[in-house]
């Protein structure tokens, strides 16, 4: 599959390309808004449908209806009048947990639910909109997203660290792209874990049907995806889920959350990969009512960047920072362990 971008500022007619994509081989004749519905993230069918209605979906350059079948190999892009609403950066007064700040960088520490920088259906609210708000001058990524060296997922707590120079940024930067910089996560995920620790190696890339997800590529499959590595170890196991720490020697989209699936272990409460539903356990309903309670406890995947460790830029010292785990996942924590010391 092609690397195609998710957006691109290109100038085509007035219009601007928002979403690109390539369907693949094998894909069976689906409609159009079905499809769409798979690959545009927070896009309900009604948005889609409109979209085409306006002329805006396109399929090998000609605009198609919301009923056009698509063919493996089509071309799809959806243009619009306006550039894309994340490349317009608007600052927003919202508070920012700093956990250390000096003239070069600082270390935020990220709460569930927050988005790290604007993208379709997310923009405003996001760190970066506050970044802007409460500091000037912040240097851009490769990206052109202010700041940023890296990023975790939007219901991902824990920290981050942002330049504020471009050398932070280009130094930063570097140690991430080397796997030099240290990155510890906490996670609880479905299954008692045979090994007490282990590596997970495969390369991830976008799933070919849903694109929303990533997945884990095999080795007759090595061209496609990009090569990750997490590195894991039991920190406590809980009956049917386990506490794990997860470090990480590349930075995916997902990885954690895709690698742990890969395993058979899919972090609880992960509502893209399957973890909200029960995939341990008993067929008792007072069990099934104590998992619902602790995804009301824990309304997101059970995931914190716990530690985080970097060379400092200018003074070449190591810095580490921790993190403690937040309430939400503490609280579900200690429901597993006072029903795994309880169960018969």
């Amino acid at each position: 599959m092609p690397n195609i971008p998710d957006i691109s500022e290109e100038e085509d007619n007035e219009l601007y390309e928002h979403h690109a994509f390539r369907v693949v081989k094998g894909q069976q004749p689906l409609r159009i808004d079905k499809y769409l519905m798979n690959f545009i993230e927070n896009a309900t069918r009604n948005k889609i449908q409109a979209a085409a209605k306006d002329g805006s979906i396109f399929v090998n350059d000609v605009p198609v209806k919301s009923n056009y079948k698509v063919k493996p190999n089509d071309y799809i892009t959806v243009k619009f009048e306006h550039p894309p609403h994340e490349n317009l950066l608007i600052a927003e007064d919202i508070a920012i947990d700093v956990v250390y700040e000096d003239d070069d960088l600082l270390v935020v520490n990220k709460p569930a639910g927050m988005v790290v920088h604007p993208g379709h259906g997310n923009y405003s609210g996001t760190l970066i909109n506050a970044l802007i708000f409460h500091f000037e001058n912040l240097p851009n990524n490769s990206s052109e997203r202010p700041g940023l060296v890296h990023r975790i997922d939007k219901d991902t707590s824990g920290l981050l660290v942002v330049a504020k120079t471009e050398q932070a940024m280009a130094h930063l930067s570097n140690q991430f792209a080397k796997k030099t910089s240290e990155r510890e996560y906490v996670a609880l995920v479905w299954g008692n874990m045979e090994e007490d620790e282990g590596t997970i190696e495969g390369n991830i890339g976008r799933h070919p049907k849903n694109r929303l997800q990533n997945t884990v590529y095999l080795d007759d499959e090595e061209e496609k995806g990009k090569p990750a590595v997490t590195h894991y170890k039991v920190l406590e196991r809980l009956g049917y889920v386990t506490l794990v720490s997860c470090k990480l020697e590349t930075g995916r989209t997902h990885q954690i959350r895709v690698h742990m699936k890969h395993i058979g272990h899919t972090l609880f409460n992960d509502e893209r990969y399957g973890g909200e539903r029960i995939l341990k356990g008993t067929t008792f309903t007072k069990y099934k009512q104590f998992v619902d309670n602790c995804f009301k406890i824990l309304p997101r995947q059970a995931l914190h960047a716990k530690t985080l460790g970097f060379v400092h830029p200018t003074t070449g010292k190591f810095m580490k920072f921790e993190s403690e785990i937040p309430d939400d996942i503490q609280q579900c924590i200690d429901k597993w362990r006072h029903y795994a010391k309880h169960v018969d």
